[in-house]
């Protein structure tokens, strides 16, 4: 047996004892979306006849590693959220979390629902989180198997190719290695379309950080605010997605809502 066929088996062997936690931030209230998510939660709506966050789950089922499913949402559309959940069967456990808010100035924003999730849950495995509102091609395990190479916080990165998108996203540099070197959120200012698409992988006790974070009076809304932060005080890689077939899209708006429904349902037929 050769010395990379050993190596490969004791790298799957040591993968098989690994567990990793998935968090789906879904407490926002979509408010740019009404009239469609006044009762509904964009990340329930349908696309393709199919609840967008069950897109987002198939993809996170690709990673054998992950053990549970935690979906965080707000009183307003927990019971929805679980109402959802008891009809849709997958061989993980899912479980749907009431972060307690109900309105929109009353929300704990992405990073004080992931801060929320892990001080409920006790979690101190690796994470994987995942925007609810995202609809994409991409093979999440790639980029689960270059976490585990670099045991780094991962993000991933797509060139959406359009500066008014890029301008209101997370905008990150990327040196030969795809180190993160410089990281702005929103940046007014960019030239690049390469972008933060709302995709993490965080090491085990990712709570510590977030909760340094938090203390040091950083803001709770955005997780884009959270990685500016974290690569300055920590080595941080992006994972970049895309080729001429991917595609993603932040189901953002009503117009991204329909451009997404009528993507899918073409290439479906």
């Amino acid at each position: 047996m050769g010395w990379s066929q050993t190596n490969t088996r004791f790298y799957k062997l040591i993968l098989s004892f690994v567990k990793m936690k998935a968090i789906i931030p879904a407490a926002g209230y979509a408010t740019r979306m009404y009239p469609l998510t006044l009762d509904k939660p964009k990340a329930l709506l349908p696309v393709n006849e199919r609840p967008v966050i069950e897109y987002v789950i198939d993809k996170l089922l690709k990673i054998k590693e992950i053990d549970e499913i935690i979906v965080v949402t707000n009183d307003k559309f927990f019971d929805s959220f679980l109402n959802w959940s008891k009809n849709f069967k997958i061989n993980r456990k899912l479980r749907v979390l009431n972060d307690g808010t109900s309105s929109n100035e009353t929300r704990l924003g992405t990073i004080g629902d992931i801060k929320f999730v892990i001080n409920t849950l006790g979690i101190k495995d690796e994470l994987v989180v995942v925007n609810s509102d995202n609809l994409f091609s991409f093979d999440l395990f790639s980029m689960y198997e270059d976490f585990k190479r670099r045991e780094k916080t991962l993000i991933a990165v797509y060139d959406v190719g359009n500066l008014e998108i890029a301008i209101q996203m997370g905008n990150p540099k990327l040196d030969i290695d795809n180190r993160v070197i410089d990281f702005k959120e929103k940046d007014k200012n960019t030239e690049s379309t390469l972008c933060s698409i709302g995709i993490y992988f965080f090491p085990e006790n990712a709570g510590d950080l977030i909760e340094s974070y938090l203390i040091g009076g950083n803001s709770p809304d955005t997780s884009g605010h959270f990685i500016e932060w974290l690569y300055k005080n920590r080595d941080i890689y992006g994972y970049v997605f895309g080729n001429d077939r991917d595609y993603w899209y932040d189901i953002g708006s009503l117009d991204a809502y329909n451009e997404a429904n009528e993507f899918l349902k073409s290439i479906n037929k």
